[in-house]
């Protein structure tokens, strides 16, 4: 098995601000996020795509994705036995999950490839289209800024604004001036600070009529007695994403929250999503699959689970002006693997 890796700077339409990245000062955002690429070829020629999109929110970055790649053995990856790989990959390091999420998704792309399926059908899980639909994400901005976004992302029917500043009624106001009675989620990215805090803010989003939940209202090392009692409060849906990394958070969540967000970047790719998204239903839990900024190849893949959820936040491509790759549309931000360029393994291609 032969392991290429190359390095790749994702161009942003807008600066890109989240609450958990703003610092005290504030700032001007992210105008770019880089991103870790990754193929394997076996002695046969079958090719699989791969990609680490990693936040420094879980201590990593593509410095150190290239640094794990470089220490793995490729000779011990097989597109035969994924499991296997997955568990020598494993034996490396315990965390590393977004190098590891690149290396899980190029391993499943060509063991679908060789089978001649789609990755979604090998899981045993197709694909039903026309009804996944995937929110529209608008980051932290001055109002005016957020009008015109909101006015530029007119074909998506749901939009997730980012919260959790000070300035968070007059973003929502400017978002509801250009889209009266649009669905809307929010994600404060652990930023507001108290129980007491967070209740306030989702009491006024309930005032919305249209919210459908929010993520994330306060920071992941949040007492689990917060989240609880905000959960029995909050006239709000709340939803994990910093406090759900793995299948293994399922039972906690339950109790703190009515939703979990699941990112391949945070489970090692599709393998534990796949787990992650199993364990979070059989506890009750809706389940959503959401991204980073991440190109087509992230994001296709994390559409093969789709089956698996009650929501969809896969537009971290649709965000960027240089996507070197093509797969899953959304067109009116309807998810289509129909219309991908190849019907095997992860369905995506080059776009050049």
């Amino acid at each position: 098995m032969q392991l290429t890796v190359r390095r790749y700077q994702l161009k942003l339409a807008h600066a890109w601000k989240i609450a958990s990245r703003l610092g005290p000062g504030g700032g001007n955002g992210a105008d770019s996020f880089e991103v870790a690429l990754v193929q394997l070829r076996d002695a046969d020629g079958v090719v699989g795509l791969g990609e680490a999109a990693p936040s420094t929110r879980y201590a990593e970055d593509v410095d150190s994705c290239v640094a794990f790649l470089a220490r793995v053995n490729a000779a011990r990856l097989s597109f035969s036995d994924v499991p296997a790989s997955m568990a020598y990959l494993d034996s490396i390091s315990t965390g590393d999950f977004a190098p590891k999420c690149a290396l899980n998704l190029a391993l499943l792309d060509g063991a679908a490839h060789r089978a001649g399926r789609r990755v979604c059908d090998l899981l045993g899980l197709g694909f039903n289209e026309g009804v996944h639909v995937t929110s529209y994400s608008i980051g932290i901005d001055a109002p005016d800024v957020i009008r015109a976004k909101v006015l530029e992302a007119a074909q998506y029917p749901v939009l997730k604004l980012k919260v959790g500043v000070p300035g968070d009624r007059e973003n929502l106001k400017a978002l509801r001036d250009a889209a009266p009675a649009k669905r809307v989620r929010v994600d404060a990215n652990e930023g507001w600070a108290t129980k007491e805090e967070a209740l306030r803010n989702l009491e006024w989003l309930a005032t919305d009529g249209h919210i459908e939940f929010c993520e994330q209202p306060l920071h992941a090392r949040s007492p689990a007695a917060d989240f609880k009692w905000l959960k029995a409060r909050t006239p709000v849906p709340i939803m994990a994403d910093e406090s759900y990394l793995s299948a293994k958070d399922a039972a906690l969540c339950a109790g703190c929250f009515h939703a979990v967000n699941v990112k391949l970047v945070k489970t090692a790719g599709i393998t534990g999503a796949h787990e992650a998204l199993v364990a979070a239903r059989a506890a009750g839990l809706k389940t959503m699959i959401g991204c980073m900024i991440e190109t087509s190849v992230l994001i296709t893949a994390a559409a093969h689970l789709a089956e698996l959820t009650d929501f969809l936040d896969i537009d971290g491509n649709l965000l960027t002006t240089n996507d070197p790759f093509r797969g899953a549309t959304a067109e009116k931000g309807v998810i289509s693997l129909a219309t991908a360029p190849v019907q095997a393994g992860l369905c995506v291609r080059p776009s050049f």
